[in-house]
């Protein structure tokens, strides 16, 4: 995967890739194998391609013993390059919890706050973005039936936390289609059910966020391979990414022809289902039958 972060300390991811993508063009452009860079900087091999695909930290040592070697020596673009280092080892908000978010998962949240549109499918249950506290509560509960009520509760404030980015200062756009499947499985009481409903229609009329929901009665769609979210960046060096979860770990395809495939699935899914307000309806519709 090759990506970058944006402002603040979500930005670290997103500069992280986009140090690591700079490095490995310039490398490539003097003809320097990784491991005849790697050797220059004490490492190995796959350290330097960790480093290009922004997936470690940098030192500032390592940055400039890489410079010397592709022969970059203009103290402006030196500068730069060491400055964008510093501020991709900044630590971002979700560091403090550490003690219950995967390694894996901590990358997805740097893009998410990097990103300025976000696209999301769902079948299983509503999106962590758009889940209120007793909803976020009853799904972690669900899902870990054997963690400690500790636990629980600071996985449910860490999916709050990340809730912010929708009312940001500069929040991205966020276009959701839920299948009516994630609407109707609950999690939690009936209060509870009721309260994400409602939660829902009112975050639907936000500017800043298109919601809908893809009815049983349409059958067979597009979204047939299951869940994904898709982000967007306003760094023009950043590609689109596709984010697949699994059980113990996530997918990050940034390959074009993948990640085309996955927006004709949400241009069609988007196509497919009932329009914003209409979507609102079917909520309403939902909300009484609770």
């Amino acid at each position: 995967m090759t990506a970058v972060e944006s402002s603040g300390a979500s930005g670290s991811v997103v500069r992280r890739i986009l140090l690591g993508s700079q490095l490995r063009r310039l490398r490539e452009s003097r003809g320097i194998t990784r491991e005849a860079a790697g050797y220059s900087i004490r490492a190995s091999e796959s350290k330097i391609s960790r480093m290009e695909l922004g997936r470690v930290s940098f030192k500032a040592r390592d940055i400039e013993d890489l410079l010397t070697l592709y022969g970059v020596s203009d103290e402006r673009e030196r500068g730069s390059l060491l400055g964008l280092a510093r501020e991709a080892n900044v630590a971002g908000w979700w560091h403090s919890f550490g003690d219950v978010l995967p390694g894996w998962f901590q990358t997805y949240i740097g893009l998410e706050g990097a990103a300025s549109l976000i696209r999301v499918y769902e079948v299983q249950f509503v999106h962590g973005l758009l889940q209120t506290e007793a909803y976020a509560h009853a799904v972690v509960s669900r899902g870990m039936p054997d963690a400690p009520r500790a636990e629980i509760e600071r996985r449910v404030a860490l999916r709050l936390e990340r809730q912010k980015v929708l009312v940001s200062e500069n929040a991205p756009l966020f276009h959701a289609v839920l299948d009516e499947a994630a609407l109707r499985r609950p999690y939690g009481d009936r209060s509870v059910m009721r309260g994400q409903l409602r939660h829902l229609i009112e975050v639907s009329e936000h500017p800043n966020v298109t919601l809908q929901v893809m009815p049983f009665t349409f059958g067979g769609h597009a979204g047939e391979s299951g869940a994904f979210t898709m982000l967007s960046f306003p760094e023009s060096d950043l590609s689109d990414v596709v984010y697949l979860e699994q059980l113990t770990s996530a997918l990050y395809l940034d390959k074009r022809e993948e990640v085309g495939q996955y927006a004709r699935v949400m241009e069609r899914l988007g196509a497919d289902s009932p329009d914003p307000a209409e979507s609102r309806d079917l909520l309403r519709g939902l909300l009484q039958l609770t």
